[in-house]
């Protein structure tokens, strides 16, 4: 098998933490039984995600949510899968939580964490702090990116520069275009976007998995609650999108190759007047 197997997750979430960490166990036993080398979840289903499940952060047993994330790096070594896992992270007193996905490898380790930078009226003003960092991570040679929700819009060219192969947009979706600007984004920068929503949003959107030509792989519309795939940048159907369309658009971007052919001379080029 060519390429890398992946598992995208659409649980419900809930405010128990116990509860949330328990079916993230399950369903990472049931990816790595499929093969998986990765597995993706919601923005904040460790937790529970305000304003859904939550109206305030004294309502987080913060020792369950650091318990039940043990348990699942631990799991997460056993298993020799990585697990991105969606959930608040809390910050010293009076300091409020980040919104994150946290990063975890194969050997059980947290080795990174992605905070949400453009983060929503709401969140801004009665929940969260924001990061300010993209991060990006590799996985049997290839390149994967974090987003949550809106602030994707705002840092797609960025994950493009940095090479991201797949964009792991996990979210708790309250608006319906979110799949379209997630298939233009798919489109525009010719990498997979692969999206983990909670169960509780399938009204509003669906998880699922575009491909570089921004046409789903799949979607989960049948109340399932995980979906394999493999991602393989040597499958022919996407020759064209990765070694030429997006190769030229990095080219295009960097401005050279227009620079040096500019006319300066001519003023039938310079006159923006002239018919």
């Amino acid at each position: 098998m060519t390429g890398i197997r992946i598992a995208v997750a659409a649980p419900i979430t809930t405010k128990d933490a116990a509860e949330n960490g328990a079916k993230v166990r399950d369903l990472m036993k049931e990816a790595a039984a499929g093969q998986a080398r990765l597995i993706q979840f919601p923005e904040g289903h460790l937790s529970g995600h305000p304003p859904w499940q939550l109206q305030d952060w004294s309502e987080v047993d913060w020792r369950v949510v650091h318990d039940e994330l043990e348990k699942i790096k631990k799991l997460a070594a056993r298993l020799k899968l990585w697990v991105v896992l969606g959930s608040a992270h809390p910050l010293t007193p009076p300091n409020r939580p980040h919104n994150s996905l946290y990063v975890i490898s194969d050997d059980g380790r947290i080795v990174d964490r992605y905070d949400k930078r453009y983060c929503s009226s709401t969140e801004i003003t009665r929940f969260f702090s924001p990061g300010f960092e993209p991060i990006v991570f590799d996985v049997d040679g290839y390149r994967f990116g974090c987003a949550l929700e809106i602030d994707y819009l705002e840092i797609l060219s960025e994950y493009d520069r940095l090479g991201v192969e797949c964009l792991l947009l996990s979210a708790y979706p309250v608006e319906s275009t979110i799949d379209v600007k997630a298939r233009a984004a798919a489109a525009i920068n010719n990498y997979w976007v692969a999206m983990s929503f909670p169960a509780q949003a399938d009204e509003i959107a669906y998880s699922g998995l575009i491909d570089p030509d921004g046409t789903y792989v799949f979607q989960m519309k049948d109340t399932a609650e995980l979906t394999l795939a493999t991602i393989d940048r040597n499958d022919p159907d996407y020759a064209f999108s990765l070694t030429q369309s997006r190769p030229w658009r990095t080219i295009a971007r960097k401005g050279d190759i227009y620079r040096t052919r500019r006319v300066t001379e001519d003023p039938r080029s310079t006159n923006h007047t002239v018919s």
